[in-house]
């Protein structure tokens, strides 16, 4: 978890995925993972947040077209149930993506810039789509958004990084309240750990991050374990 929370945050993520798939690889039960999953999230989020604004990467105009459809969107993702093996195979295609998508990442590299303008219309309406899917599944959604501000020329990649801390800080708390209206209990035992070794990571993850590039042979071997997490818990 201290490694996961390092290698995400110097990204600007939360690792809401690889908490989700070491979690699914130690066989912690599926109602267990997307509470503790989004508690984690919230820590490292937050400290990505501050970090990449102190650095001055942060465009609240880039962020609030997203971010106000998605928060309520996540409430309502949050507040929903699925059964056991839906809540698996939907995890495990979400982990397979967010392998591809950190494999993808290390592929394209840095040099991506901001070609054209943001859509209004069409970031609130991504931000309802992925506000949605992060509260189901405990994943903040910028292993979504992420991507697609690369691929749209909405962002470089620190303002991506700087974008998505917060994107996600906002998501998962917003799920992980209605998750805890709908079944309030507190953290088990072995939470309290993880949440200390993700601050540690999380932290120095942040501080690396917000100032240099992550090496993309460990963007690499991340998305092949998070695909080897997701395979795991699509196909048993």
């Amino acid at each position: 978890m201290l490694i996961a929370a390092f290698l995400y945050a110097s990204v600007g993520h939360g690792g809401a995925s690889a908490y989700i798939a070491a979690m699914a690889l130690a066989g912690v039960a599926p109602a267990e993972m997307r509470p503790v999953a989004l508690q984690l999230n919230v820590l490292v989020s937050a400290i990505g947040t501050y970090k990449f604004w102190r650095a001055g990467h942060f465009r609240g105009r880039l962020f609030w077209p997203f971010a106000v459809v998605s928060i309520p969107a996540a409430y309502l993702g949050g507040a929903l149930s699925l059964p056991g093996n839906a809540y698996r195979i939907l995890v495990g295609l979400v982990l397979l993506y967010a392998g591809g998508q950190l494999w993808w990442s290390a592929r394209v590299g840095d040099e991506l810039r901001p070609t054209r303008p943001l859509k209004i219309p069409v970031a609130m309406a991504i931000g309802g789509v992925l506000g949605v899917l992060s509260g189901l599944t405990g994943v903040g959604g910028g292993i979504f958004l992420s991507p697609l501000l690369l691929l749209f020329g909405w962002a470089g990649t620190k303002q991506t990084s700087a974008t998505s801390a917060p994107f996600i800080l906002v998501n998962s708390i917003a799920g992980l309240a209605a998750g805890l209206v709908r079944n309030p209990v507190p953290p088990p035992d072995y939470a309290w750990g993880l949440m200390v070794a993700v601050l540690l990571g999380g932290w120095a993850g942040a501080e690396y991050g917000s100032k240099r590039f992550a090496n993309p042979a460990i963007r690499r071997l991340l998305g092949l374990v998070l695909a080897i997490a997701g395979g795991k818990m699509v196909l048993v």
